[in-house]
């Protein structure tokens, strides 16, 4: 599982940030995680491929987090592609996205499906043999959704040592993988822990801007190996936080120890500050493991 950040900077860009957008790649699959201004050419310069982005994420429709869409759509366009692609987004991203393509007469030569999302509860929003999306409810100004991404629990492991053993035909290893027992011809049990390894552990990523300081995802989160969550300001600007319903680097933390996830990524910093070194300081006084997102940067999670 690996996270690239191609924007992670509040409200408007500037020549060296970008607002929000991120790259996920799990299970040989690639998540477009919102989609700020600048995007497709963050997107070139971490050499990422435009045809494999099959799924895009938004997670509400403040132009920091989506005004890249409509320009990713028609380059996706201007380059033949033929896969189709999904949108999931809050109610009225169709309207938006429809009515930009019509009006200028470039609707695209491939498939635009968009599922559009109103629920204020989690729910699964995508789901196939490999990985599990789910909504994470956010409080922000506007409908807003986080995202968590889980891998599935993948088949047992062969133990060809053990099967060699037993001299058990190839054709029962799959219903072995699948976690039976086998009987060999004399009638002996042979328990499936003597002919498997357990598979890797499932991982899991939370994605979580904006909102306000929010306990009521931490059932969602829980045990989440890595958090992404936003940290807008420094603990000295809480008024500022509360007001336009963000959180504070120390906020976040503070969901992340109550959430007990393993590992917490800020981002979505206000470009007030000097400094982003700030806020890992900040947040590790409530929460040891604190990494710092910046554009560009890759996590192998």
């Amino acid at each position: 599982m690996k996270l690239t950040i191609l924007g992670c900077y509040a409200a408007t860009p500037r020549a060296l940030t970008n607002p929000t957008s991120q790259v996920l790649e799990i299970k040989n699959r690639l998540f477009l995680i919102d989609c700020g201004e600048g995007t497709q050419v963050q997107l070139r310069k971490n050499k990422i491929k435009f045809s494999k982005i099959n799924q895009i994420f938004i997670s509400h429709l403040h132009g920091d987090h989506f005004f890249g869409l409509i320009g990713l759509i028609s380059t996706f366009s201007l380059l033949n592609r033929n896969n189709d692609l999904y949108i999931y987004g809050p109610k009225g991203i169709k309207e938006i996205i429809k009515l930009q393509l019509r009006l200028s007469n470039s609707w695209p030569n491939f498939g635009l499906h968009f599922h559009e999302l109103e629920n204020k509860e989690s729910e699964v929003i995508y789901e196939d043999d490999k990985v599990l999306v789910k909504t994470i409810p956010l409080k922000h100004r506007v409908y807003t959704n986080g995202f968590l991404f889980q891998e599935k629990i993948e088949e047992r492991k062969l133990n060809i040592a053990a099967v060699q053993e037993y001299e058990i035909e190839r054709c029962y290893y799959q219903n072995i993988k699948n976690g039976k027992d086998i009987y060999l011809e004399d009638g002996t049990l042979i328990p499936n822990e003597e002919l498997t390894f357990d598979p890797e552990k499932p991982k899991s990523y939370a994605f979580c801007s904006d909102t306000s300081y929010n306990e009521t995802m931490l059932p969602v989160i829980e045990n989440a190996d890595v958090l992404y969550h936003e940290a807008t300001f420094l603990q000295s600007e809480e008024n500022l936080a509360s007001k336009t319903m963000h959180s504070t680097a120390i906020e976040a933390a503070t969901i992340a120890q109550k959430a007990q996830v393993k590992q917490l990524i800020l981002g979505h910093y206000s470009t007030r500050y000097d400094s982003i070194d700030l806020f890992k300081k900040e947040a590790e006084t409530v929460f040891p493991n604190v990494l710092l997102a910046d554009d560009g940067l890759t996590f192998d999670l």
